[in-house]
């Protein structure tokens, strides 16, 4: 785990938005987080509660489709990632927003730090929205009682309390190597979900059981049991545009990868990019086994939220119910991490680089905690709202930037394979986020 010498004295004269690495600055650097903290702090800012609709994704493409698109993300994740700890390399710069200064001067410095802001915010507050909706649900299937309106069953009741004794304590953590323990738990519960999904598969009989009353309404289910059974490797349909936003953005962690790197114990880029390689790697693989044995188990009838399949054909199952909660911890440990590259943001959009400042620190905490909470409460439906955003911000920070900051700040010809890779992370950024953009657009008009 994180082991940090200084304890929280260790920020005295650090600025709040700058980078922390010793051997960028000067600065005479103390032990940071460790290797093994690093990679579970990287994989708690990827994984989240998107995992629950990659079966879903997965049975809309198809199995060689969806690992297909899969592996593609993957690879554009890695190679995004790799353009930026090469950019912090050979400028010595380790900040997301220091690199979009280099590149595009001032306004490039405050679209950074804008496209942070909302991309964190967007994420921590659906987040929040889903404990809102599923706390009370994973409470009643643990507890009984003959009762009505008891305050447990109110959402935003339990909310606030969970922002106020969790998230808000774990928020306030001045270095994100704190985090590693929580990360750590966040990880256990993502596996556990894992392998409950594959084990499952087993339980439930396919064909998948119906409440069959006429004679002939069972035959026509024994004849289609062969279809229902029976795995696609490939699908096309007007389902399948809605898996690739959810693909897209899965591995997006880039606002996290600066801050760990940062904080890094012996931090070079070799030991960092071994980092990424770990906690990219091990995400695809529980992705993919998820996504599989869900599939697997549901075949087309899977849910858009995984667990949701699971409730509606052993409702009060045991297991099930040990992983919902699971899983809402797993959710509720990966808001204070993304809340950290929020905080750094908007210090440095407000007051450019200073001093630490604890009370300043503690401000920004439960003003940006704050604002959250308010749209998880009160917005009705914030899906629309944060797809929209997150169609244009997560696209932004996974493709478009790195491939704009390597073509301006990197000495490399255009024609060499690295500046090429470069302009098709650029232009694939741009045909990505305009498709993802347009599809959140037409399918809300419909919806409306």
């Amino acid at each position: 785990m994180c082991n940090d010498a200084n304890g929280v004295g260790g920020h005295v004269g650090d600025t709040e938005a700058s980078p922390l690495l010793g051997n960028a600055t000067g600065q005479t650097r103390t032990k940071g987080c460790s290797f093994g903290g690093s990679v579970l702090n990287l994989m708690n800012a990827i994984m989240g509660s998107g995992i629950l609709g990659l079966a879903y994704a997965m049975a809309n493409t198809g199995i060689a489709g969806f690992c297909i698109l899969l592996l593609i993300v993957f690879c554009l994740a890695a190679y995004s990632i790799h353009l930026l700890l090469t950019l912090c390399d050979q400028t010595g710069i380790n900040s997301y927003e220091e690199l979009g200064g280099r590149a595009l001067k001032k306004p490039g410095k405050v679209l950074v730090g804008i496209t942070i802001l909302i991309q964190n915010i967007g994420a921590m507050s659906s987040y929040l929205f889903i404990l809102k909706s599923e706390l009370p649900a994973a409470i009643r299937s643990v507890i009984s009682h003959n009762h009505l309106n008891v305050w447990y069953e109110d959402g935003r009741i339990l909310l606030i309390l969970v922002a106020l004794c969790v998230v808000l304590p774990l928020a306030l953590l001045p270095k994100i190597e704190f985090l590693s323990f929580s990360s750590s738990l966040s990880f256990i519960f993502m596996l556990y979900f894992a392998v409950v999904v594959i084990v499952k598969k087993w339980s439930i009989p396919c064909p998948l059981p119906h409440n069959v009353t006429l004679l002939e309404d069972a035959f026509q289910i024994s004849n289609s049991s062969d279809m229902e059974c029976q795995p696609k490797a490939i699908i096309i349909s007007s389902k399948s545009a809605y898996a690739i936003p959810t693909l897209a953005f899965s591995f997006l962690c880039h606002t996290a990868i600066l801050p760990i790197y940062c904080e890094l114990d012996r931090p070079t880029k070799k030991r960092m990019q071994n980092v990424t390689n770990i906690g990219l790697s091990l995400s695809f693989v529980i992705y993919l086994v998820s996504a599989l044995f869900g599939y697997l188990t549901f075949y087309g009838q899977v849910e858009s939220e995984l667990l949701l399949s699971y409730d509606a054909y052993i409702p009060r199952d045991i297991t099930m119910m040990t992983v919902r909660v699971a899983i809402l911890l797993a959710v509720l440990l990966t808001v204070p991490l993304i809340h950290f590259p929020a905080r750094k943001a908007l210090t440095m959009l407000i007051f450019g680089e200073r001093p630490f400042s604890w009370p300043l620190h503690i401000c920004l905490t439960v003003a940006i905690l704050g604002v959250v909470l308010l749209l998880a409460i009160f917005v009705p439906d914030i899906k629309n709202v944060f797809g929209l955003v997150g169609s244009t911000t997560s696209t932004c920070l996974l493709c478009i930037f790195p491939g704009i900051f390597h073509l301006k700040i990197s000495n490399k010809p255009l024609r060499s394979p690295v500046s090429f890779g470069a302009v098709f992370l650029l232009v694939l950024g741009l045909l990505v986020g305009t498709f993802s953009f347009c599809v959140i657009v037409v399918t809300g008009a419909q919806g409306s």
